[in-house]
């Protein structure tokens, strides 16, 4: 995995042993997201609702690091099936939070496939700071699709 960052945004990139198909999947359908996205203590994905279409609005509810509640709300902008995801992102856990966006480009060769994520149009370095987790979500991605 391999993580790039600058003031305004966030690049991670990660190898997973699956089809592009499957990668989209797994990001865009609420079963499947809440069966990978999260680990039981620290960040667990509890919920989610989907409107996959641009323009269309997604919300994610969880359990956070001491038992509490989250909730991620956003709006989908482009959907390229299976190469392009992208979406506002608004957390309810930074009081700071303006709306961010999200950005999936998924590249699959022979069946693997490279999943680069850009989150960017951060207002400040703290708020920035405060999204840092996206190498252990690839992760967690990746232990889904892969196991």
């Amino acid at each position: 995995m391999s993580s790039t960052s600058a003031v305004d945004a966030i690049v991670e990139e990660i190898t997973i042993k699956a089809s592009a198909d499957r990668v989209f999947d797994a990001l865009t359908d609420p079963a499947q997201r809440v069966a990978w996205w999260g680990l039981k203590g620290r960040f667990e994905t509890t919920h989610m609702e989907s409107d996959l279409r641009p323009g269309g609005r997604w919300m994610m509810r969880g359990v956070g690091m001491g038992g509490k509640p989250f909730r991620v709300v956003g709006e989908y902008q482009t959907i390229e099936r299976p190469r392009v995801l992208s979406f506002t992102w608004l957390p309810d856990w930074d009081e700071h939070a303006t709306e961010t966006m999200v950005r999936f480009d998924l590249h699959e060769n022979d069946g693997v496939t490279t999943v680069r994520l850009t989150h960017s149009g951060f207002a400040s370095e703290g708020s920035r700071a405060r999204h840092q987790g996206w190498p252990q979500i690839l992760s967690w991605l990746q232990g889904y699709l892969e196991r």
